[in-house]
């Protein structure tokens, strides 16, 4: 179990270092902003960490502007992933800093949600947390929880606290006896694609541990057809995991905080272009 909490502590510790700047077009003061650069955990959500961001730039932007988005290469980021999501996404082995454009105006109705606050971004995240457990325990361990033993959830993950959000989240994280996960909760990602998200049971009737290789020929039976598998890599935290490695422990140890797993497809050609 040592190990087990050295691999979650790396993962609760991963940064991106980013460099916001504003869109050339919407400079609205004779001085040029300088780019701000932020060192950003990949666990968290943008608004959660941006406040300083909007501060440094909505000085020189018209006084009549909209809502903060980000895009990067032309692509508006979704503040409803993950950022480790849409860095392995969109980002995957580009230089860093991360560079991503700060926008005010012509918010991409038809792409992006509106975040109102960070209350919106609490919703979201607990809706999650919920809809993963349902998947693992049929909703029984959220249920069990306390309304402080959520809210101590969500402040960990908002303040950055390791040791106050596992005292809780390691209840959701129960993966034996009766309390063996159902199903994975999970999502695969692709560019200009809409999230696949199956049942998956980790195991088989035989009690056999499934991979990461069943997992993507289950979820994604197309591409495993057309053989045209091989042409990605397999993304999740930063890393691209052994096909072999059992789907349960990779539930257990490499999910975000919402409890799900993230995995991104990215093209070789994309990630090395």
């Amino acid at each position: 179990m040592a190990d087990d909490r050295e691999i979650l502590r790396e993962l609760w510790d991963g940064k991106i270092p980013v460099s916001f700047q504003l869109a050339q077009e919407e400079i609205y003061t004779v001085e040029q902003p300088d780019p701000f650069f932020l060192l950003v955990p990949r666990l968290t959500y943008f608004p959660l960490v941006t406040d300083k961001v909007y501060r440094h730039m909505v000085k020189h932007v018209d006084p009549d502007h909209g809502e903060m988005w980000l895009e990067f290469d032309n692509q508006p980021l979704k503040w409803h992933y993950p950022i480790g999501v849409l860095y392995d996404l969109y980002g995957y082995q580009s230089e860093l800093p991360w560079t991503l454009t700060v926008h005010f105006k012509n918010f991409p109705e038809d792409e992006l949600l509106h975040c109102p606050s960070k209350e919106a971004v609490e919703s979201h995240f607990m809706s999650v947390v919920k809809e993963a457990d349902a998947l693992k325990h049929r909703g029984q361990a959220i249920n069990n929880m306390q309304k402080k033993d959520h809210k101590a959830l969500w402040t960990g993950l908002m303040n950055d606290k390791f040791d106050q959000f596992w005292s809780v989240n390691k209840k959701l994280m129960e993966n034996s006896g009766e309390d063996a996960f159902k199903s994975v909760p999970f999502r695969i990602y692709q560019m200009d694609q809409i999230p696949v998200q199956k049942l998956f049971k980790p195991v088989d009737d035989n009690g056999e541990n499934l991979t990461l290789k069943n997992l993507l020929s289950i979820a994604l039976p197309d591409l495993e057809e057309k053989g045209i598998l091989s042409r990605y890599r397999v993304v999740t935290q930063g890393i691209e995991p052994p096909l072999d490695v059992p789907v349960g422990w990779m539930s257990e140890h490499l999910s975000y905080p919402d409890n799900f797993l993230h995995i991104c497809l990215v093209s070789r050609g994309h990630s090395e272009s």
